[in-house]
């Protein structure tokens, strides 16, 4: 899972970045994204997809994972989703994501030299942004780049936490359990509860 990382390396970039998000299909809460740079690539615990391992192997991942790289995180409200679309949310999440990432590793001399010395790899088959750094989409990334798939542990264990602490103020729908999916359970209880505050009122389900 280090192919892309390391063909990035003899092209010459420093810094390689894996992105990745979560929660681009729930009816309700925010879009989350991670960017994940290693400082090693050495890890005890399961790195992959992070729809492919348990939240016990995800949770035990995070952890490692914040310990052996520098994380940013990015969070787009479902207010804001609603006024520009999911796709657009995702990229302001991710654009967040990356800068709130630079502003740890990169210095103040660095900074007019991004393009040529960071490089992000983004899971997907599309990005949208005003950095100046290059990047690669890559169809699938959760599965085939160590830095994506730490970043897709980091968005998804993060997103995950915050629909728990959700359950709490909004227990009715069940948010710790389906994490806001469409699924029969949380369908059923938006037609018994109506909306709630954290729903994506542009979303066809809802």
């Amino acid at each position: 899972m280090l192919t892309y990382e390391q063909q990035a390396k003899r092209e010459g970039f420093d810094f390689i970045i894996g992105v990745d998000e979560a929660g681009r299909g729930p009816l309700a809460g925010p879009v989350v994204a991670a960017a994940v740079f290693l400082k090693s690539e050495s890890f005890q615990n399961t790195i992959r997809d992070s729809k492919k391992i348990s939240a016990l192997q995800r949770e035990k991942a995070f952890d490692e994972i914040q310990a052996n790289a520098q994380v940013g995180v990015g969070l787009v409200s479902e207010g804001i989703i609603d006024q520009c679309n999911i796709l657009q949310a995702t990229y302001q999440a991710m654009n967040i994501a990356v800068t709130e990432l630079l502003g740890k590793i990169l210095t103040n001399e660095a900074a007019p030299d991004l393009r040529r010395k960071v490089c992000l790899l983004i899971d997907g088959n599309s990005f949208k942004t005003d950095l100046r750094v290059a990047y690669k989409t890559i169809i699938g990334g959760d599965d085939l780049s160590l830095s994506i798939a730490c970043a897709s542990i980091i968005a998804k264990v993060t997103r995950d936490r915050i629909l728990n602490e959700y359950d709490k103020v909004y227990p009715q729908y069940g948010f710790s359990k389906h994490k806001g999916y469409p699924t029969p359970e949380h369908k059923l209880a938006i037609k018994k509860h109506g909306l709630s505050q954290i729903h994506r009122k542009t979303f066809n389900s809802v």
